[in-house]
């Protein structure tokens, strides 16, 4: 996805939050594509984000607050350092300040910080819209096999410096955390389009030689 379809989305997310598009609005919005294309990304780029986003258009209605669901999606991988153990935590305190910077009311910023927070694999989702986020983020798991494997290897682009023996068995077990969730997805009509292939392409994927 280009920018333009990106900005329209970004300008719609900031009309049903009430912020206008201000050139601060405008420089945000290019800081964020920016550090989607850092090029130590493989998987968490701007085709995610496309692909989270567009999502989320198809379940607008499921969303209670829907822009503050399409301005966490919009923040929830911006700050992505591999190593990094704090990514969620740093992204979630840019969009609470920068959207308060924006114009965005605290409350409605603090709502935007705790999604953004909710994306923590570690997290349990509370409340409908974070389960909509969250099952909009995972919903690759449940991709077509092509575009599951081309993530699986755009994961591993991104740990291209952990060697193979290492990597394999963890990403195994990441994986099995997922398989072992009954659901998977929190969204009911999430759960009926990408459950079933997201539990085909989770155990091809754990049981690989």
């Amino acid at each position: 996805m280009d920018d333009l379809p990106l900005h329209d989305l970004w300008s719609d997310a900031l009309a049903r939050v009430g912020v206008a598009e201000t050139p601060f609005a405008e420089q945000l919005f290019s800081e964020l594509t920016a550090r989607y294309r850092e090029a130590h990304r493989g998987y968490h780029t701007l085709q995610h984000l496309a692909e989270c986003l567009s999502l989320l258009q198809l379940h607008i209605d499921e969303a209670e607050r829907p822009g503050e669901v399409a301005l966490a999606l919009w923040f929830h991988d911006a700050i992505y350092d591999v190593p990094g153990h704090e990514n969620e935590e740093k992204s979630a305190d840019w969009a609470r300040d920068a959207l308060i910077a924006a114009g965005l009311s605290a409350e409605a910023a603090q709502r935007v910080h705790a999604l953004v927070m909710g994306t923590r694999h570690s997290a349990i989702p509370d409340g409908n819209d974070a389960c909509l986020l969250v099952d909009i983020d995972l919903a690759i798991l449940g991709a077509p096999g092509e575009r599951f494997a081309e993530y699986e290897r755009q994961i591993r682009m991104e740990y291209a410096h952990v060697p193979p023996e290492i990597f394999e068995p963890q990403r195994r077990e990441f994986l099995s955390q997922f398989l072992a969730r009954e659901p998977l997805f929190q969204t009911s009509t999430i759960r009926a389009a990408r459950e079933a292939q997201a539990r085909i392409n989770l155990r091809a994927a754990i049981t690989r030689p």
